[in-house]
């Protein structure tokens, strides 16, 4: 091939480049753009093998001009190649609206064998900026190659955040953006496709229909609140990632794993797993929807797992507090029994232990005030889980909880649970007043390793099919696994060094009978 596919993308930091190097002046990353002052300058060059074997090219520049305020924004450019002009005092259509593809033909005679240089002026008389999304060039006889290669490229990263921002339906434009919790998703069946849409639903009702640019620097859509009031909801991408790669530390705790089926030719037929996290600082998702840039949609309705029975209290066999008051025998070993007894701590703050029988997904925890003295009561507290008891993972915070009565159980719930941990951390960071701090009992309750779905998916110009996951069962830890203590270890490998002396004389003795005979 005479040129290689050719593309710069200034949506990302660095810049995503294929057979091209990049020099610019005058400019700056923007966050989904690259933004060229008056008399800026980008350089950009590439390699040809043979120009002769290129009959024309086609160059593409994404850009648009900046707004100046209510009006239409002034920054025109002239393009170069080899500082042979292709276009010269060229306007970017659009007003600073939406980004435009301004597509060139490049003759076939303007290209060298070797580093070719193209370059894109800002005029010195801008009064705006330029934003510069992408550069594309391809041999007229292979068009689109650098976009295929570039959305490729793009498609490694399936794990995305975004900074988000809402504001009342039907403001006018001139009512500020208000700052929104950060948006964390990944959604990948295994296709290499990139989302271009996205729609999901809380278990509080709230739900969000969302809409991407084709390199995932931007969306913008709508947001219903779960009190059902309407925003105008639009984001700016701030990461991508190869999974997992983001995951830890952005949602691991919200992602879901499912084993999945496809429902055709009357019957049902296994499909590649499917991952999904949708995380917008709300509630749990009980509906996600989507479509991809290939035209593929689909449908995931999140329910519990069928044939599974109730939540149970997971086992727990060690607890430790970092105070107790022994003296009263009121320690924290009281926390794990039924009966009406307490543990209490000498401080309006506390951190407690504790480890499992196994490890176990918990879905909710119970705490239970004791038999007196309210203001002693737990108010704020995080509560954490480990694999191994070193690396902890918050898993759910509350502030401002009270206790009506006393001996009072209550159950709070965890969100998206998905990870078994056997350790668990409850830290107490304030009581309600007093000196000290008690609870009567804390139980952790155990439910399904996850969540099953049933929806549909739909191939581009194919029809639905029936759809459906269960979830993938969570590895055991490889420490319980191989958790044999040393001198029981070496009993057995004695033991069996003895067995095997045994059978070896055995075998001597019976072959000197057979020579023998």
């Amino acid at each position: 091939m005479s040129i290689k596919a050719t593309f710069a993308d200034f949506s990302a930091d660095p810049v995503r480049l294929s057979n091209a190097v990049v020099e610019h002046d005058r400019a700056g990353f923007g966050g989904s753009h690259l933004a060229l002052h008056a008399g800026g300058t980008v350089l950009l060059d590439f390699e040809v093998a043979d120009p002769e074997d290129i009959p024309e090219a086609t160059l593409t520049v994404t850009a648009l001009v900046s707004r100046l305020g209510s009006a239409r924004g002034h920054a025109p450019i002239d393009v170069l190649l080899q500082g042979d002009p292709l276009a010269e005092d060229l306007t970017v259509p659009g007003g600073g609206d939406l980004p435009q593809d301004c597509v060139f033909s490049v003759p076939a005679h303007m290209l060298k064998p070797g580093t070719n240089t193209l370059e894109i002026r800002v005029s010195a008389e801008a009064r705006s900026m330029l934003w510069l999304y992408r550069i594309t060039l391809d041999s007229v006889d292979a068009r689109g190659a650098s976009e295929r290669a570039l959305a490729a490229l793009a498609a490694r990263n399936s794990v995305f955040a975004y900074r988000t921002e809402i504001r009342d339906a039907h403001a006018s434009s001139s009512t500020p953006w208000q700052e929104a919790p950060r948006l964390v998703f990944h959604l990948d069946r295994d296709e290499h496709s990139l989302p271009a849409q996205l729609g999901w639903r809380g278990a509080d009702g709230a739900e969000s229909a969302i809409s991407f640019q084709s390199n995932m620097s931007d969306f913008h859509g709508c947001h219903r609140a779960a009190d059902a009031t309407a925003h105008e909801y639009r984001g700016r991408l701030t990461g991508g990632w190869v999974f997992p790669e983001g995951i830890e530390e952005t949602s691991a705790a919200g992602l879901h794993r499912f084993r999945t089926e496809e429902g055709y030719g009357g019957g049902w037929h296994s499909s590649p797993e499917l991952r999904l996290l949708v995380d917008d600082g709300g509630a749990a998702v009980e509906r996600v929807t989507w479509r991809d840039q290939r035209g593929n949609s689909g449908v995931a309705a999140l329910h519990g797992v069928p044939g599974e029975g109730g939540a149970a209290d997971a086992e727990v066999i060690d607890v430790e507090a970092s105070d107790e008051f022994e003296e009263a025998g009121e320690t924290a070993d009281n926390l794990l029994n039924g009966s009406r007894t307490k543990w209490l701590g000498w401080d309006d703050t506390a951190v407690l232990r504790f480890t499992l029988a196994r490890s176990a997904v918990v879905t909710s925890y119970v705490l239970t005030s004791a038999n007196d003295a309210p203001d002693r009561d737990p108010r704020d507290w995080t509560l954490h889980g480990s694999a191994d008891g070193r690396t902890w993972t918050p898993l759910d915070s509350r502030t401002g909880e009270s206790f009506d009565s006393r001996f009072e159980a209550r159950e709070f719930a965890l969100r998206a649970p998905t990870t078994a941990y056997r350790h668990y951390r409850l830290e107490i960071t304030r009581n309600s007043g007093a000196q000290e701090t008690q609870l009567a009992r804390v139980r952790f309750v155990e439910g399904s390793a996850g969540r099953a779905f049933t929806g549909y998916y739909q191939r581009y110009d194919e029809g639905p099919i029936g759809y459906r996951g269960t979830p993938v069962p969570a590895p055991a830890p490889a420490t319980e696994s191989l958790a044999v203590p040393a001198p029981r270890l070496a009993a057995d490998l004695e033991a069996a060094v003895r067995s095997l002396t045994d059978t070896a004389q055995t075998l001597a003795e019976l072959a000197s009978r057979l020579r023998d005979g």
